[in-house]
């Protein structure tokens, strides 16, 4: 008897469907055989399957079973193709009597007692069954709260075997997982830091402001605990609120790296993430033996810091130059070649010498002017042409730290960071990009129109403090950015002012 059913295989953060087809006939001798190019984890499905079936009272058959995973030439991974296999070998067996088996694309893990564990890639899965046009997904009780945002088809969310053969039979009425997506997205905005728990470091929070409102890249050098970390973990609370699409998008990447808890639905908060300067450049961009997403593609939408950027490996720190240019990182393997979305903001730290103290008046560096080069020397020039914005950020002071001043609320800030972008879209909606830090040489020649006053300060800071010409590009990206968070259609000579005062490098004073 044959049987089909249907699954789907995730490459990237995309699914595609795998037609399960199950043939079992009884001549020859007994023999369970799987094609399809399937790896080592959805071989050994045949020992959880039969396990499985078992221990829910089924007689497994010691027949010749052929089970092939369709498209045929394509490899296909992991454990969430047990519950269609077994589905499909009660079907064969004729031990269900259903036609629903092509209506649902099935997924799980089986365990040994018949239960089904939660799967990665629930919510391509179920777009994937959306863009196909079927009536829904069968899927872990897990992950359904994740699969249930996607409109216009039914999640099931199930716990164990029986209960998908009662549901495919007719059985049982089970209804389909239903979730409110407005009240998804706005339980899950919600960010526990906040920028009114940061004392002093009011240049610096203006800063944080200006690279949030033109999504700039930033680099922040000062001694250790200035507040760089703090600083930098409350700049996701000022970035504009997650768009239902990008929710979706960055929940997609976090879905299939397995970072989403179960029972979450929804990612609506800007991601931040900070890895350890001991990283590998495969973990960085992403990448293994089957291509998984790396931190830059978990920062999409969010933020990515990296703290002490000069102990990062060189060959680390180059790799960053691709998702920083174009937004998008591939990642070739003999298995696949994966585009991985990876649209960030970075933000690093650095102290301003090895001893972490140079230019601090409270202690003694202890570092010679050759060591301060090296050190310096560490962050290639490629790198640091991608990052608009050096700020200073000195210890702060007992007085600052001790006084009842309050600041700012993140979304106070936010308010104006969100009217600033909302100027930006408008200004490129023809030209696909979405920030001023994304604009080429042909946008600033169009929207950074200098008045007299601004082309004169400028071109006395390029003579005097020798600027190049990578320098003089930022100043203009990061002047328009400050004169749309003032409301000011032109550049004028204190938008330009602030924007060189964020190019401590490039002046040569650190």
């Amino acid at each position: 008897m044959l049987s089909r059913a249907l699954s789907a295989y995730v490459i990237g953060i995309d699914a595609h469907l795998v037609e399960v087809e199950v043939d079992i006939t009884s001549k020859g001798l007994p023999h369970f055989s799987m094609v399809g190019l399937p790896d080592a984890a959805v071989k050994e499905s045949k020992d959880r399957i039969k396990a499985a079936l078992k221990n829910i009272g089924f007689n497994f058959p010691l027949k010749q079973i052929t089970v092939n995973l369709a498209p045929a030439d394509l490899k296909k991974e992991g454990s969430s193709l047990d519950l269609p296999i077994a589905i499909g070998i009660i079907a064969a067996e004729e031990a269900i009597t259903t036609n629903s088996l092509g209506d649902y694309i099935l997924a799980g893990e089986l365990s040994l007692d018949g239960k089904i564990k939660p799967i990665r890639g629930a919510l391509p899965i179920a777009l994937e069954a959306k863009r196909l046009g079927l009536k829904g997904v069968i899927l872990p009780k897990e992950n359904a709260a994740e699969a249930a945002v996607v409109n216009g088809i039914d999640t099931f969310g199930i716990e164990s075997l029986p209960e998908v053969i009662e549901f495919l039979g007719g059985i049982s009425g089970k209804e389909p997982f239903v979730i409110d997506i407005n009240t998804a997205v706005t339980e899950s905005a919600i960010y526990e830091d906040d920028f009114s728990d940061v004392k002093g470091q009011e240049h610096a929070k203006r800063a944080m402001e200006v690279a949030a409102a033109g999504s700039h890249n930033m680099l922040m050098i000062g001694p250790p605990g200035s507040g760089k970390t703090m600083l930098s973990k409350r700049l996701p609370t000022i970035l504009p609120p997650m768009t239902f699409e990008e929710a979706l998008e960055t929940t997609k990447i976090h879905s299939v790296a397995g970072f989403l808890k179960n029972g979450q639905s929804l990612l609506a908060t800007r991601p931040f993430r900070s890895p350890h300067h001991t990283i590998s450049d495969v973990a960085l961009i992403g990448g293994g033996q089957t291509p998984r997403p790396g931190e830059v593609s978990l920062s999409h939408h969010g933020i990515l810091f990296l703290d002490e950027l000069p102990e990062f490996k060189r060959n680390v720190l180059e790799v960053l130059r691709q998702p920083l240019e174009n937004g998008i990182v591939t990642v070739s393997r003999a298995v696949a070649s994966v585009t991985y979305p990876a649209q960030f903001v970075l933000v690093a730290a650095m102290n301003p010498c090895p001893c972490g103290y140079f230019g601090d008046s409270r202690h003694q560096c202890t570092c010679t002017p050759r060591m301060i080069s090296r050190y310096r020397s560490r962050v290639s020039g490629p790198l640091l042409d991608r990052i608009d914005i050096h700020v200073d950020v000195p210890a702060v002071a007992y007085k600052e730290l001790s006084n009842d001043y309050v600041g700012e609320r993140s979304e106070v800030i936010r308010q104006r960071v969100t009217e600033a972008r909302e100027k930006q879209l408008k200004r490129f909606k023809d030209d696909k990009i979405f920030a001023n830090g994304q604009m080429k040489t042909r946008h600033m020649k169009k929207h950074c129109k200098l008045t007299e006053d601004a082309h004169g300060l400028l071109d006395t800071a390029m003579q005097r403090l020798g600027l190049s010409a990578r320098a003089y590009s930022r100043i203009l990206k990061v002047s328009r950015t400050i004169a749309d968070l003032e409301g000011s259609e032109d550049i004028h000579s204190h938008h330009v002012s602030e924007a060189i005062q964020y190019r401590t490098l490039d002046r040569g004073q650190v």
